[in-house]
């Protein structure tokens, strides 16, 4: 007994656990997760058994490894078990299990996979109104891991109050979070800039998003009656709304929930806050009533309403009458029988005309369109025939929210000018009494349109034609109706409503390429993966197949398989098909599979040759030889990301034209021609260089191909360096400039001459300068030489509220620097080209008046006004025949930056 104790002792000291580390890794990165352990040289390596387990699962072992994994057990004679995780996914981020076993014994050890994901900070901001309790939300979406820090900052400072936190984990696996800010506005937190800080491990350094928040202070409202003569008169009410911001305010009369017309206008104080007065005719009739009149007034964007009431009672108070002795009695009894048969007369004519009106109009269904597809128009139509077709009016709805026309026309102005944007006219809906004051507007892209049948002019029936133009949104119109209600013109009555049916919303799939799993150890099985996304409705059908005809998908989890949506509502899903690698290795077999869905006219095709990478070619490049014979180069040309390995190149000399004496017109040249490679650079990727040694002289009248061939193309890839005369052109010293009224800067270059054409770069900025769009114009001049003619157009921005005004298609104006840019420009940086400036400046406008500019070619360039920038513009000229490159530079005169 105590012999057996002491050999498992000894069994016991074999096998230490060794350290292992916690790894993170960006989102599709390879992870290598370590596992060691320290063991003595004598153990039997048939003994030991390694597993790695995930959630329970084994998920590798040394008899099988689950696809996405890989288990290295070269190392094992150093105790060393490392598990790969090819492109990491949310879904695989977690514990995992090392677990080693040596007969009897079992040791094991944790490793922690982390996915380091950076978040997305935005900013929702509801309505601010003055000492009323505001809730900021600040949220952080899609990014691991879960440990994430808010910090609220009010103009720089840090807010030190406590915030609530809130962390709640997706369905695809990431995490989103929301941080609250709680506050009172003041008056002055108007414009404050507040800003919210989030801080994560995957970042660089932490994100702020900042907000200025523009308060609504809210009127106060008093009514109160003007003195009438006596209580059969009309009755004046007067309503005073005053201290409210912004002048934007609707005063509305409402008597016992009824609305009443308004004439609202407002007057602005010495303090910026606004004041309207506003005057009411109760009628006779509307004064015998009673009971208790509101004034209302409502403010854009903000739910509650301010009102004032004032009770009739209080106005006209009641006279006590004595009684009525018997003829008075059958006389008002007379007159009440006599009302009550007017009354009976008027609403029957009027329930006959209704009736002759409503039979007079033939209205149809809502046509739908036949395919309504995400991102591309579609038109729902309806037509009303009658004879009084032409007084109709209708008002479209979708589900219950009015829709207004949101389509903009562009103004023309100035070539260079940036575009400006105005709302197209449009009738406001007609809302009935029943509605909310003010109801909110269908969100989405629509535009109206109504006309009347040409027929209608000749003959007694008319019919008119009223549509509405859509781009369906998932998310808006996803189970949504249109509705649309027939009306008189100047009548609030409806004559009729039509609602549509429900319509199913298509989107496309997204199909990627067909993707390769690394070959299954044992039996060499190669995975094949398809994967479709951003399609909707979840209905689609994978179908593979090879040249011997149609595959049988892999059967994977239902998890993966099923069509998942997101949390707009388009759905992804994948498929999978196996074949040994065998087939698939050197492109012997060929397999597609083919995408069907209800919103594609034709299936989507991908397909593939197995394990075959086209290779990529560059450019021949040339440099001269100095150590050898005079008029030598030597020609490279790069070739990247073949596979397989096997690759052929030839060197050609091509004949200028074919009326040489050779009857081929190319010539393969086998002198000097040397292929460095091929060189494996991943598992599957190789590349190589293609190398030769040339005399000028001998090829001066015909052109060097380049031509590669490989198993994957089916025609080479050939490249062509031509030994062509270099001239530079001819650089001015100075840039133009010119600036439009709305400060819109037009900065140019023209060069003349010049072979081959050079390459313009512009930048501009303050301390540094980013990268510019230009347009660039090849033309002769009169001399007949070659001209290239660059144009930058860039509009100064100090703030980002003037970005935000142009996102929103409205062009702030600004101040342009200088009236004369050129001349100031001139002195300020020492330049003569006096005569130069002049003529592009006349050859820039003979060519504005005929060219629009695309308002996407207009750049925004923002300088930090509490740096006092100074806006800089870089121009950078490159060409063949310059040894360097040629660079002007323009900088804003230290006087009108400071102004």
């Amino acid at each position: 007994m105590k012999f057996k104790v002491l050999f498992y002792l000894w069994l016991l000291g074999l096998i230490n656990p060794g350290s292992s580390a916690d790894v993170s890794v960006p989102l599709g990165s390879s992870a290598v997760l370590n596992c060691s352990f320290t063991s003595m040289s004598l153990v039997d390596d048939s003994l030991l058994n390694i597993t790695w387990s995930f959630n329970g699962l084994v998920i590798a072992s040394r008899n099988h490894t689950q696809p996405g994994f890989f288990l290295n057990t070269t190392a094992s004679f150093m105790g060393s078990f490392p598990l790969t995780v090819y492109n990491a996914t949310p879904d695989q981020q977690g514990v995992y299990e090392c677990r080693v076993s040596y007969n009897d014994s079992h040791y094991s050890t944790d490793v922690t996979l982390t996915l380091l994901v950076p978040p997305l900070v935005s900013i929702m901001l509801p309505e601010v109104v003055l000492k009323r309790k505001t809730v900021v939300e600040c949220w952080a979406r899609s990014f691991s891991p879960p440990q994430i820090m808010f910090t609220w900052t009010r103009a720089g400072n840090k807010i030190q109050d406590p915030q609530k936190l809130q962390v709640n984990r997706t369905e695809d696996g990431l995490f989103d979070a929301v941080s609250w800010l709680t506050f009172i506005p003041q008056i002055s937190d108007q414009n404050t800039s507040f800003g919210c800080e989030v801080q994560h491990t995957a970042l660089v350094k932490p994100i702020l998003e900042e907000f200025r928040p523009h308060i609504t202070v809210l009127p106060k409202v008093s009514v109160s009656a003007v003195p009438s003569a006596s209580h059969s008169s009309p009755l004046t009410l007067s309503c005073d709304v005053s201290g409210f911001f912004p002048d934007k305010v609707s005063v509305l009369w409402v008597q016992n929930g009824k609305v009443l017309p308004n004439l609202p206008f407002a007057v602005q104080n010495e303090e910026g806050m606004y004041r309207s007065h506003q005057y009411h005719t109760l009628s006779v009739e509307e004064r015998s009533r009673g009971g208790e009149v509101q004034c209302v007034a409502q403010q854009p964007n903000v739910q509650e309403a301010a009102y004032g009431t004032i009770d009739l009672s209080t106005v006209d108070p009641r006279v006590h009458n004595p009684g009525l002795n018997k003829s008075a009695k059958a006389s008002v009894a007379m007159m009440i029988i006599s009302l009550t048969l007017v009354f009976l007369l008027c609403f029957g004519f009027s329930w006959k005309r209704r009736d002759e009106k409503l039979k007079s109009l033939n209205v149809s269904a809502i046509v739908l369109p036949p395919r309504v597809i995400v991102g591309k128009k579609g038109r729902v139509t309806i037509s009303v025939e009658g004879r009084l077709a032409e007084r109709v009016q209708t008002t479209w709805f979708l589900n219950d929210a009015p829709i207004s026309d949101t389509t903009y026309k562009e103004k023309k102005s100035d070539p260079f000018s940036s575009a400006v944007y105005t709302p197209r006219t449009s009738r406001v809906s007609v809302v009935s009494e029943k509605s909310s004051l003010l109801p909110s507007a269908a969100a989405g892209y629509y535009k109206l349109h109504t006309q009347m049948s040409p027929r209608s002019s000749s003959s007694s029936m008319k019919q008119l034609f009223s549509s509405v133009t859509f781009i369906p949104d998932l998310s808006i119109h996803k189970g949504a109706v249109f509705k649309c209600h027939i009306s008189y013109k100047g009548k609030d009555k409806l004559v009729a409503e039509r609602v549509s049916d429900k319509f199913t919303i298509l989107a496309p799939p997204d199909v990627s390429e067909i993707q390769f799993s690394e070959p299954h150890e044992e039996g060499g099985i190669v995975t094949m993966t398809a994967q479709a996304s951003h399609f909707h409705p979840d209905i689609i059908t994978f179908r593979w197949f090879c040249e011997g005809g149609e595959l049988s998908p892999v059967s994977i989890p239902q998890a993966l398989a099923a069509p998942r949506p997101d949390a707009v509502g388009f759905f992804s899903a994948m498929s999978q098909c196996r074949l040994p690698a065998a087939e698939l290795e050197r492109g012997e077999t060929r397999v597609w599979v083919t995408v069907h869905h209800t919103a594609l006219k034709q299936p989507i095709t991908r397909q593939t040759r197995g394990f075959i990478k086209r290779p990529s070619v560059s450019e021949i490049i040339s440099s001269p030889l100095s150590s050898s014979a005079e008029g030598a180069v030597a020609l490279a040309c790069d070739i990247t990301d073949f596979y397989p390995p096997e690759i052929s190149v030839r060197w050609l000399h091509a004949k200028a034209n074919e009326s040489e004496e050779d009857e081929d017109s190319e010539r393969e040249i086998r002198d000097g021609a040397e292929l460095w490679g091929p060189l494996q650079t991943l598992p599957r990727t190789f590349r190589a260089k293609a190398l030769i040694k040339e005399l000028l002289e001998t090829r001066r009248r015909g052109e060097i191909v380049c031509r590669v061939m490989h198993c994957s193309l089916l025609k080479p890839i050939d490249r062509v360096w031509r030994n062509t005369h270099t001239v530079a052109p001819s650089i001015p010293p100075s840039l133009s400039v010119r600036w439009s009224t709305d400060g819109v800067g037009i900065f140019s270059v023209l060069l003349s001459g010049g072979k081959p054409r050079a390459e313009v770069l512009w930048a501009a900025g303050g301390t540094t300068v980013s990268k510019l769009l230009s347009r660039d114009r090849e033309r002769e001049n009169r001399e007949g030489e070659p001209e290239l003619q660059s144009v930058c157009v860039l509009l100064r921005s100090t703030g980002r509220q003037e970005s935000d005004s142009r996102r929103a298609g409205h062009t702030r104006k600004i101040r342009p620097p200088s009236v004369d840019c050129n001349a100031e420009c001139e002195k300020a940086d020492g330049l003569e080209s006096v005569g130069e400036d002049k003529r592009l400046n006349e050859h820039l406008e003979e060519n504005d008046e005929d060219e629009d500019v695309d308002p996407s070619y207009i750049n925004t360039v923002r300088l930090r006004k509490e740096k006092k920038e100074r806006l800089r513009v870089n121009v950078e000229i490159t060409h063949p025949a310059l040894r360097l490159p040629a660079y002007l530079t323009w900088t804003e005169p230290a006087e009108e930056a400071s102004s």
